[in-house]
């Protein structure tokens, strides 16, 4: 049987690929970042449907006038083939949108995501119709629309309230719905929103959410459902409907983005050609059988491998890493032998091998380990978008069999704790790393997080910045690594990340931390500054014994010195005599004045490494060092103020080498 699915498996590979090469245009996609006017020309717009403020208004406010019951459809342009000889295509799409009510308290009457055959909404589809069906066609096979609908009214018996998700096949009465309230969504709340909905060719699941973080957004499931799409005509369009009643709210859409990876378009190939294709292919599938088929160490097929490829792909994320086989990274491993481990931590073991002519460094992710299927592609997909000289670089990913694995970059000279605290029989370095060194270290690891929080499409938030995670290459340049706890948020509309549990390591952790479950630039700032006293003092954080017996933050230990002028006696003694007083002087002051109690007295990335690079004088540092407050006091000097109440329960990360 095992032998039937293998040489299945390998003639639909060149089943699809043959296909690729016949026929290109095998994929129906587009991405609408945000709209504009070149929009205009890839949508058909209906009724009132407009595009301002670079977002899709489906029931706009136009002029003043009264958006009472009104009703519109926006569809994209180009149709979709759903269905190939009787075969449904699945499809991904994801948008961000927003319900704004015009009457208070409440509104109405909802949007929706459509598949329809029709561009256009039925006549006096207002209310509680939502632009979907009208009193005629609703309930009928004349319809020929399925639709997912964020319904901010209960206008029916069967709606479950007035602030709920449901799957409509051509009626407005749903097959299934769901309340928002315990998923913490309120549609009518003025806030953009999140919507995924992905199609696998027999099941529907639907995400809604708040938060713009992508691993958030796929953990947020609403509904699973099994849907029969063959009611509608095999090519359809997609797109949003909305409506008002006597209660009206302005309905947007302000990006939007659709991917089939299977929606030929054009002329079917003719049968002589996939002909071809099946005798060429069985004579290499079976050629490729015998040679999988050679003596090898047993492992069970993937139970989950192709649904892992499948969300990548639906999420145009595969491209920016390669999949690799498991039974590969076993080989280049010696079957993961102790003997070529690099170290372990919270998240897994790391390994060293050689993977097509390159040193690799291979991180096999613990079963019992917090980090699941949703969150290894979380972590795929944001490492695998970012591309700077002092991050680790993600070469590819594996998921079989329960094995997580990711692929990085090989670093010869392991992670900056080793190298500080003198782990040199492992590695055969100078336990002491000399004053430039360090120096270039603490500002490799400023240019990463400046490009984090300042240089990217969207800010990421590291979460987790300590020794242990910044790698040293061949040079000693930083990379820093390890993005298991990293989150993205929008960089001019969002301040924070929040969890229900806090991540991080303890001595690298801010105060608020511990009063809340948000992240920010101000945390990580936090973390930063322990790093640089951590580098330049030769001292473990959190760590009384390191500090004399002083119970306070390395941080504070650091600020009594310099309160008594003294602040060159913090630095290792390991490397006295090795610079001048004043050069050392600023990023010590700098590394202080980053661990601040209050988060908005720390300075920001950019001003940390104008600093660093000489270009502006270091923070001025209080004279007494100050307690943590909550809310924080007003900020001494410009930052990025954040407000940040919420309690939350601790989740943390090892203080150990990766």
């Amino acid at each position: 049987m095992r032998c039937c699915k293998a040489i299945i498996r390998i003639l639909l590979f060149f089943a699809t690929f043959f296909r690729c090469t016949i026929n290109p245009t095998l994929c129906f996609d587009f991405d609408f970042p945000f709209f504009d006017d070149d929009s205009d020309t890839e949508l058909i717009l209906s009724n009132n449907v407009r595009i301002f403020d670079r977002a899709l208004r489906v029931t706009p406010d136009i002029g003043g006038a009264s958006v009472s019951n009104e009703y519109g459809r926006a569809v994209y342009k180009r149709p979709f083939k759903l269905k190939n000889n009787g075969k449904v295509n699945s499809f991904a799409t994801s948008f961000e949108f927003d319900v704004s009510p015009q009457t208070l308290p409440e509104g109405g009457e909802g949007l929706a995501f459509i598949l329809t055959a029709e561009p256009s909404p039925p006549a006096s589809s207002y209310g509680q119709w939502l632009g979907i069906v009208n009193a005629s066609t609703n309930g009928t096979s004349n319809a020929k629309i399925v639709a997912i609908e964020f319904d901010t009214r209960k206008n029916f018996p069967q709606d479950i309230d007035s602030n709920h998700v449901g799957l409509n096949v051509n009626s407005v009465y749903s097959i299934a719905q769901q309340p928002l309230l315990g998923f913490g969504v309120n549609l009518s709340s003025a806030n953009f929103l999140y919507g995924t909905i992905v199609f696998d060719g027999n099941n529907v699941s639907i995400y809604v959410t708040t938060s713009i973080f992508k691993e958030d957004q796929l953990k947020n499931l609403v509904i699973f459902q099994p849907l029969d799409l063959s009611i509608l005509p095999d090519d359809i369009f997609v797109g949003f409907s909305a409506s008002t009643g006597n209660y009206t709210q302005l309905n947007g859409v302000k990006s939007w983005k659709f991917f089939s990876e299977d929606s030929r378009q054009g002329k079917e190939t003719p049968a002589w050609v996939w002909l071809i294709v099946a005798g060429v292919g069985c004579g290499v599938a079976l050629a490729f059988f015998v040679w999988v088929q050679r003596p090898r160490v047993n492992h069970l097929e993937e139970p989950y491998g192709s649904d892992i490829e499948h969300q990548l792909q639906l999420l145009s994320i595969a491209p920016r890493a390669k999949k690799f086989e498991f039974r590969e990274l076993q080989k280049i491993t010696d079957n993961f032998d102790p003997k070529n481990m690099l170290g372990k931590g919270g998240f897994g073991t790391v390994y060293k091998g050689n993977l097509l002519d390159k040193e690799v460094a291979i991180k096999r992710i613990s079963k019992d380990s917090r980090q699941g299927k949703q969150e290894f592609i979380a972590e795929v997909a944001t490492i695998g978008s970012l591309h700077h000289k002092n991050l680790v670089k993600l070469t590819g990913w594996c998921y079989e069999e329960r094995d997580l694995l990711l692929i990085y970059e090989y670093m010869p000279n392991g992670s900056l704790d080793k190298l500080i605290f003198g782990y040199s029989e492992m590695n055969g370095m100078d336990p002491a790393p000399n004053w430039e060194t360090r120096r270039n270290i603490i500002y490799g690891v400023a240019e990463a997080l400046n490009y984090l929080h300042n240089e990217c499409e969207k800010t990421v938030l590291h979460r987790d910045i300590k020794a242990s995670n910044v790698m040293l290459d061949s040079k000693f340049e930083a990379k820093l690594g390890d993005f298991g706890l990293a989150r993205t948020i929008c960089r001019t509309e969002q301040t924070h990340h929040s969890t229900r549990a806090i991540a991080g390591t303890p001595g690298y952790m801010a105060p608020e931390i511990l009063l809340t479950s948000r992240a920010t630039r101000e945390t990580d700032v936090y973390s930063f500054g322990v790093l640089i006293l951590e580098v330049i003092c030769g001292r473990r954080p959190g760590n009384p014994s390191e500090l004399g017996g002083y119970n306070g933050s390395l941080a504070h230990w650091a600020w009594e010195f310099h309160r008594e002028g003294k602040i060159v006696e913090v630095v290792d003694e390991r490397i006295e005599g090795q610079f001048v007083k004043e050069e050392i002087e600023f990023p010590l002051i700098l590394g202080i004045a980053c661990c601040q109690p209050n988060p908005i007295q720390r300075p920001t990335m950019k001003i940390a490494l104008q600093v660093l690079k000489g270009e502006a004088n270091p923070p001025i540092l209080p004279n007494e060092w100050p307690s943590f407050v909550w809310p924080p006091i007003p900020p001494s000097f410009k930052g990025d103020a954040n407000n940040l109440p919420e309690e939350a329960p601790l989740t943390l990360t090892e203080l150990t080498g990766r």
